[in-house]
Parts: structure tokens; C-alpha cells; sequence
């Protein structure tokens, strides 16, 4: 089957309502694109489009070179897995696996030996004959990933796969999932997420939703090490974003100047300084400020402090501290002028 998606300026309505707002964007053949953004955000309604499940008021859905816009669901050979597994109960592993095959009228034996290849494949051969109420979360949505694969389809679309598993489970499953794709080289995957953790431990690139329309879209290292917009910095990874004013290679923060790189906003602007918690240090060095804790938390191999900044809230993760500092104590902070971005002021889209 051929793979790859694009959506060609694609909008959903429902009742006069924009859920999904001229949607530019194309998943090359053999990556995986995650959709990350808060609920309400637009991204699983994109997923929908095209799956077939909702209709574009505008806008063409293509996978590969077909334009599949018009075309029912079960003409785009896509293979699809959802949050809530969807397996049949009354039927057994295999014939569940199986069902995809069958409805597209594949030969027996073909039938047989796909199945036995994808469930060698998610490692659940062992459990064929067992029914669905015989599995546990995560071995039921092994099987229902076994059945999107079965079909062999060019393009798998997951749906908030993981949400429903507990941590340890999303973890093992995400590093199956990764694990398949080095398998299938050339199969695209469009997966939909809230899950920052996810996205970034998965996805070649990462495209960021919020209110119905496309904000930034890049590699996982790229949008959380140097994104362009505020609500980007904010949703993919912890953020201290500070206000700041600009000046030539510096900036002013409650009157501490700051070195950084200035090339995205203008001398006297008000922009935002993005800086990670875990690339802020404690005690004397480059780019100091001082401020006031107003909390401590232990988190096993780490300490987080908030530290009051003239007014201003700012993280710092610290490797486990065997004195941490108490609230209401005064900290020096720093961080290097090359682990801070500078965002343009209150900008969203992009």
C-alpha cells in the first residue's frame, strides 16, 4: 500500500463550528508524526479526516499520491488502533487479527500467515486462542496494533494508544512501538497524543495543535530546544518563560542583564526568554539571578526548586541536593547564554 499523508488545507465543521482550521501538513513516507496538543486542539478530528470518519468542509486528504477525500474508510487501506483497544470479545486472538484480512477476502493460507507473522511480531503468538477478557491492558493492545498490521496497510494511524495503561506499561509499549517501526521501515504512522512524554520518545517530528489550528511543527529536538513560539514552549516540556526587554546581544530581567542570543527580535522589544529547568544551575556563573524559594520538591533523583525572581516565577530541576535550600532562603541561579531561546512576546501561531 502506498504511504505518506497530506492534508491539503483541510477544515472540519460541526454545527457551524471550526474544530479544525485550514490544516497544511504532510507526513512523509515512512516517518512518524505525532499530533500533540490539549484536548479540543484539533488533532484527533485530523486523524479522523483521514481515517474516513469525518468529511472536510474544505481541503483534500491524500495518502500517498491518492486523493482519498471521497472514498469510505475501508478503500484507504489504512490500519488503525484506538485508546480503548475495540477488540471483538467473542472472538479469540487470532480470529481478531484475522478479521481485517478476511473482510478483504484474502486467501486462506495468506490469512494464516499474516497473523502468525504479526503476532510473533508484538510478541503475542502465545496467547492466540486466549479471548480478549483473557488479556491484560497492555497484551489487548498489543493485539489490536497486531490487527492494524495485519493488512499491511502503508499508513497506521494510532489514537491516544497508550492513555489508557498504566506508567509502566506506556513505557514498555512505546518502546515496542519503536521497536515495530524499525521492523517496518517504510510504513507512516500518525499518532495522536496529549502525551509530551510520548511524542518526543517516539515521533521523527512533532506537530503542535492548539484551538483547532496548526501552531509549529518540527523534530522533537528542535521544538524543545529552540521552539519559535510561546505556547510551543510551554506544552513540549517544562518552560521558565520570562519577560524580558531586548537590547544588543543582551537582555533585562528585573534589572539583571542577561546574555543571549538576540537575533529574533528587535533592540527595545518585549519578547519572552525560554529557558529549560534542568539547564538552570545553582550558585554563581553565567547569566545570575537571585531570587527567593517559595518551594522545594524532592522528586527521587532530582530537586525542584521555585525560586521568586523579582516577581517572576522560575523552575530549576537540580540533581538530588543533600542540603537543599529552605523557602525563604535567597539562591543564586544561572544558566548559559546557549541553553536560552528567545520567543516573540504573547505569540501563539505560526
Amino acid at each position: 500500500m502506498s504511504s505518506g499523508i497530506r492534508f491539503d488545507r483541510v477544515s472540519v465543521a460541526y454545527d457551524g463550528t471550526t474544530v479544525l482550521d485550514s490544516l497544511d501538513l504532510t507526513v512523509e513516507p515512512g516517518e512518524v508524526m505525532a499530533l500533540l496538543g490539549p484536548s479540543g486542539s484539533g488533532k484527533t478530528t485530523a486523524l479522523r479526516a483521514v481515517a474516513g470518519f469525518v468529511r472536510p468542509a474544505a481541503g483534500r486528504v491524500f495518502i500517498g499520491d491518492r486523493d482519498v477525500t471521497d472514498l469510505p474508510p475501508y478503500r484507504r487501506g489504512i490500519g488503525m488502533v484506538v485508546q480503548q483497544y475495540a477488540l471483538f470479545p467473542h472472538m479469540r486472538v487470532e480470529d481478531n487479527v484475522a478479521f481485517g484480512l478476511r473482510a478483504r477476502g484474502a486467501a486462506k493460507g495468506e490469512i494464516r500467515r499474516r497473523v502468525t507473522e504479526t503476532l510473533e511480531m508484538t510478541g503475542m503468538a502465545a496467547y492466540a486462542r486466549r479471548h480478549p477478557r483473557e488479556l491484560s491492558g497492555g497484551q489487548q493492545q498489543r493485539v489490536a496494533i497486531a490487527r492494524a498490521l495485519a493488512i499491511r496497510p502503508g499508513v497506521v494511524l494510532l489514537d491516544e494508544p497508550l492513555s489508557a495503561l498504566d506508567a509502566r506499561l506506556r513505557s514498555d509499549m512505546l518502546a515496542e512501538l519503536a521497536r515495530l517501526h524499525r521492523e517496518l521501515p517504510d510504513m507512516s504512522i500518525l499518532y495522536v497524543t496529549h502525551d509530551q512524554v510520548e511524542a518526543l520518545t517516539l515521533a521523527d517530528r512533532i506537530a503542535v495543535m492548539d484551538r483547532a489550528r496548526l501552531r509549529e511543527v518540527g523534530t522533537p529536538q528542535e521544538l524543545y530546544r529552540a521552539p519559535r513560539y510561546e505556547f510551543t514552549a510551554s506544552f513540549v516540556g517544562n518552560a521558565n518563560l520570562l519577560p524580558v526587554t531586548v537590547g544588543s546581544g543582551t537582555v533585562s530581567l528585573a534589572g539583571n542583564e542577561l546574555t543571549v542570543d538576540t537575533a529574533r527580535a528587535a533592540s527595545g522589544a518585549s519578547a519572552t526568554l525560554c529557558v529549560r529547568p534542568h539547564l538552570v544551575g545553582l550558585g554563581s556563573g553565567p547569566n545570575q539571578i537571585t531570587g527567593v524559594v517559595s518551594e522545594v520538591q524532592w522528586r527521587g533523583a532530582t530537586h525542584r526548586l521555585y525560586v521568586d525572581v523579582a516577581g517572576h516565577r522560575m523552575l530549576a530541576d537540580l540533581r538530588e541536593l543533600r542540603t537543599p535550600p529552605a523557602p525563604g532562603d535567597a539562591v543564586d541561579l544561572h544558566f548559559a547564554p546557549e541553553d536560552a531561546v528567545l520567543l516573540a512576546a504573547g505569540v501563539t501561531d505560526g
